[in-house]
């Protein structure tokens, strides 16, 4: 079982976490990530594009002309493609890019992202930041004391923490996210993870 070291606000060693080897010491599979964030960001796109055909552009009932004798190639319908404000060809139409990843793959992923972290020195376990209100200013200076300054970082916090939650969001690196949302895009798309302690219990519950 790995031993990672507690910080406080201030940056100073606060105590020592016991991670699991379950979820912190496999050997990543990078196959299962890919698959995992390949689907996540699919499943971001709207998929609203939308052309017409030349069936559902109005207008063109009419053979412009006769089939033979006027010495012009013939035409059909005035909203055939090749004519200006005829349908499109082969344009995109409305659907879903959602792709099927299963739940085991999707642990899968995520444990192999939080062993990579640990095993890249680039996940950081600090104490709850006690904020008796809202302060953007005080968070900044936890950043600072963290080491974490001008570092893209993705911080995990517990569902109910507000007053964390609103004083991290204005700061440009950071992408704050509740325990019950994590997930391995937002794991790995940083330079450094900070869970909160008592986040821990819960992921290894769900992930062991």
């Amino acid at each position: 079982m790995a031993t990672l070291e507690i910080k406080d606000a201030a940056g100073k060693a606060a105590g020592t976490a016991e991670l699991a080897d379950a979820v912190y010491a496999i050997e990543p599979n990078m196959h299962v990530m890919h698959r995992t964030v390949k689907a996540q960001r699919a499943g971001w796109r709207q998929g609203t594009a939308n052309t017409r055909s030349r069936g559902m552009v109005s207008g063109g009932g009419k053979k412009p002309w006769r089939q033979k004798g006027t010495g012009r190639a013939r035409q059909g319908s005035i909203r055939s493609p090749q004519w200006r404000g005829g349908g499109t060809v082969f344009g995109p139409h409305s659907r879903s890019y959602a792709q099927k990843v299963n739940a085991k793959e999707v642990k899968l992923a995520m444990r192999s992202a939080l062993s990579a972290k640990l095993a890249d020195g680039e996940l950081m376990v600090v104490k709850p930041f006690e904020f008796s209100k809202p302060c953007t200013k005080d968070a900044v200076k936890a950043v600072k004391a963290l080491g974490l300054d001008g570092m893209r970082t993705t911080l995990v916090i517990a569902d109910d923490d507000v007053n964390t939650f609103l004083s991290f969001r204005n700061i440009p690196t950071v992408e704050i996210i509740p325990v019950n949302a994590i997930n391995t895009y937002d794991i790995i798309d940083n330079k450094r993870l900070v869970i909160v302690d008592a986040c821990l219990p819960y992921i290894e519950e769900v992930l062991a």
